[in-house]
Formats: structure tokens, sequence, C-alpha cells
């Protein structure tokens, strides 16, 4: 018989709702098993949520809540509502892993909480606030073969960097990188509000999300350059969200070292779609992003997109489920990360 891991879930938003769901539908969740969720919400809006969800469709188990606890397929899961790391006994719950998705930790310091309050290791739903404040920012399929085991804090990065590094790491073997420009068109997030307020310090955070395509700050060129840290100082991104739930795309401009032609890059893009099925996908067909809906890959490259203008000047569009993709890959990293070693 396989000894199941026990994991818990800060924070149960989108992200914590997906990493859920996604160990259901890949049949890891025996495997993997969720024994506690710490989030403030109250339990009714918690199972809710999970029953039903606009962008992912109805949950694959039976939920419902039995003694506050969140129950699927009539196996408990423990609740708490706290808002603070210590206020939860995680030492008692006899964890292997925290997987902290609230998004309020990105310090060293911060995250130290968690372990002092008793987890083993946290797994960050979000890049640290700088690399010094995880052990490790881990790309799966890039960078996952350097985790040892011993690791107490790691970060999976974020969306669009699971998206993008890749990409980069694989042209930049094949035909060299000079200089990358992104651009992230990101679907709209809870950062934003549904009508003009006081939401935010970023002033344009606070109109409408869904009234406009709003330019919002990003962190993604350190991000990039802390995976492929070759390219330090070479990247340059911008963000825009646009008012669409869910689904994300990438245009990306680079400046390359060796010419080469549309079909020379799509081949070598497809190529690697095949090498690395599960995390990378290729397609010519006249896509919308609504097509990528619930998509586990970390990026999909639109091949019908793809433009050279001179000898060296490149344009590709990536697409990426910024939530189900990056759910996936947590999973995956969990899974990697917990595994025995030799």
């Amino acid at each position: 018989m396989v000894t199941s891991l026990r994991l818990a879930i800060n924070g149960y938003g989108r992200i914590g709702r997906c990493f859920m769901r996604a160990l259901v539908e890949r049949g890891l969740h025996e495997r993997l098993q969720v024994c506690a969720i710490n989030e403030p919400a109250d339990l009714d809006s918690i199972v809710y949520l999970t029953r039903f969800d606009s962008t992912h469709g109805r949950f694959p188990l039976a939920v419902s809540s039995s003694e506050g606890s969140l129950s699927i397929a009539g196996r408990g899961i423990a609740v708490t509502h706290e808002t603070a790391p210590e206020a939860v006994d995680w030492a008692g719950l006899g964890i292997d892993l925290l997987v902290e998705c609230s998004g309020r930790y990105g310090s060293r310091p911060e995250l130290e909480r968690f372990l002092a309050a008793g987890c083993p290791r946290v797994l960050l739903s979000q890049p640290g606030n700088s690399a010094e404040d995880v052990d490790a920012t881990v790309v799966f399929g890039i960078n996952h073969a350097l985790l040892r085991g011993d690791e107490r804090i790691v970060s999976n990065a974020s969306c669009t960097t699971n998206a993008v590094v890749p990409i980069l790491d694989l042209l930049d073997r094949e035909i060299g990188l000079e200089r990358v420009l992104l651009t992230t068109l990101h679907s709209v997030m809870n950062d934003q509000p549904l009508i003009d307020g006081y939401h935010h310090t970023d002033l344009r955070r606070t109109r409408s999300a869904m009234q406009s395509i709003i330019p919002v700050s990003t962190g993604l060129a350190r991000g990039v350059e802390r995976l492929l840290p070759q390219l330090a100082g070479r990247v340059q991104a911008k963000a825009i969200r646009v008012p669409t739930h869910n689904v994300s795309a990438i245009d990306l401009v680079l400046e390359v070292r060796q010419e080469a032609g549309v079909a020379d890059i799509n081949r070598m893009l497809c190529d690697a779609a095949q090498r690395n099925a599960g995390l990378i996908a290729y397609s010519e067909d006249p896509h919308a992003s609504i097509d990528f809906n619930h998509d586990p890959h970390s990026v999909i490259v639109d091949g019908g997109q793809t433009r050279v203008v001179g000898p060296r000047l490149l344009n590709l569009v990536l697409w990426f489920d910024n939530e189900w993709g990056f759910a996936n890959r947590m999973v995956d990293v969990a899974r990697h990360w917990l595994k025995p070693r030799d």
C-alpha cells in the first residue's frame, strides 16, 4: 500500500481551490491528501465555491460540510478560519507540506512564521519578495530536478514565469537571445474592483476591471532573470489587464543571435511541445483565449502568430490558463519535492 502524504492549504481562493481540484481531477487526492484548510471565509461559502466554479465548472466529486469540516467524497477536511500563521496548530495536524495560496506572505521572516508554527515545508503560490526569501524558486520542467528534499520554503514562481521561461530557455539554447521584451495580457484579478473604487494604491487598479484595458506594474522581468540568470539585464516586461475572467497571453518580442525564419522557429517550438507534452503545447489553429480555459499546460504556443522581422527580430504569442496551468504545476512541484530521495 502506498503511504499517503498529508497536505494543508492556507488561503482557499482561486489557486487554493484549483490546487484541490487538480489533485482530484488527476486522481492524486488519495496519494496527496489535503487534510486541512485555513481560510478566513465561512464554511458555507467554502463548500459552495468548491462545488460551483464560474470558470472551471462543477466539482467532480460530492462536496458537503460535516461538523465544521469540508467533506469531499465523504472524507473530512479540517477547516480553520485564522488570519495569522501561528494561530493554527499545524504541528498537531501532522502535515508533510503546507501549500500557501493566500498571496499575503513573501518575505523570509513572514514565511518562517509557518515553520515556527509546525509546518515542515511551505510551497508558495507566488514569487518570494527576493531570491533570498526562499530556498528555491522552481519552474517545473526547467529546474525542479535541483530540489534535494531538504528545502523548507519553495516558491512555484508566477503563472506568467511558468509560461514564458520554458520558451525563453529553449530559444536561448537553440538560437541565442540578445534582448527580450514581454507584454503580458492578463485576465482580471481580485486586486481590481468591478466598478471604480478605493481599491488599491496603484491608481490604475482603482478603475473598473470589466470596463477597461488597464496597464499595471509587474515583476516578471526579475522573475525571468531569477530563473535564467544568463539573461540578466536584457529583459524588460509590461503587463496589461484585460476584461476577461480567465486565460492570459504573452506577446513576446525577441532579438535573437542567429537568423531563423518562421518555419524554423515553429519547427523548434513544435518539437519542444512533442518532447514536453504535459508542459508545452503547440497549435496553428485560429484560436481565441477561451479555447484554453482549463488547459493544464504551462504554455501553448500559437504558431499561426509567429512573425519574423528582418534577420533577427522575432515575435511570438503564447497562451496560458493563469489559474489551471499554474495550479497543476504546483501539484507537480509538490509531488517531486515530497518524493523520497536515495
